[in-house]
């Protein structure tokens, strides 16, 4: 069932993940309640954090790019396979190494900073280890878009929000939609608390 977002100001978000040690029903409960709140909310990746679970899971899904005729290239252990067969695709306990020292420079936005965008360099290549939700571990390697939204969610695990890694210029740009945002959090949690 999709969940309500958590955004910029809840506490969750820079708070670290802890691992998954039980591969069981709540898991793939939380694995579907992440791709189901991921299509409503029209994003690419989604990390368990944004919808109010502190646990090291994220669900990204390839085919929901705006841009379908960008080439994805990736591998998932050692094989190239067909986006319909991979995505969408749920990682637990994820380790991402960058691959290379090729950085890219690109506009970035989060579903819990609606309508923010910063230019955030990230790696163009990484490798993430990470089990499904059954517990088979798999491994990942890809670039571009998808080596974005890979460290993106996985930031996410780690208390780490993409406005983090953004330059100073883009933060001051940003400056006034940020408190906005976050006031309005502390608004609706102060509210939620009273209840």
């Amino acid at each position: 069932m999709p969940r309500e977002l958590i955004k910029y100001g809840n506490p969750i978000l820079r708070a670290k993940s802890s691992a998954v040690e039980s591969f069981d029903e709540d898991l793939a409960e939380l694995a579907r309640d992440l791709k189901e709140t991921l299509i409503e909310e029209k994003g690419l990746g989604l990390a368990a954090p944004q919808i109010g679970v502190s646990k090291k899971v994220f669900v990204i899904d390839m085919r929901l790019r705006s841009n379908t005729d960008a080439p994805c290239n990736f591998t998932i252990d050692g094989k190239a396979l067909p986006l319909d067969i991979a995505m969408p695709l749920v990682a637990v306990n994820p380790e991402v190494f960058e691959e290379g020292d090729y950085i890219i420079s690109a506009d970035e936005g989060c579903l819990s900073f609606p309508g923010i965008f910063a230019e955030i360099e990230r790696s163009e290549k990484v490798r993430m280890k990470y089990f499904d939700v059954d517990g088979n571990p798999h491994e990942l390697r890809c670039d571009d878009l998808f080596a974005r939204c890979v460290q993106h969610e996985n930031d996410h695990l780690n208390g780490v929000c993409f406005i983090d890694r953004a330059r100073q210029k883009e933060l001051f740009k940003i400056s006034a939609k940020l408190r906005k945002l976050k006031k309005q959090t502390r608004e609706l949690l102060k509210h939620q608390s009273e209840k």
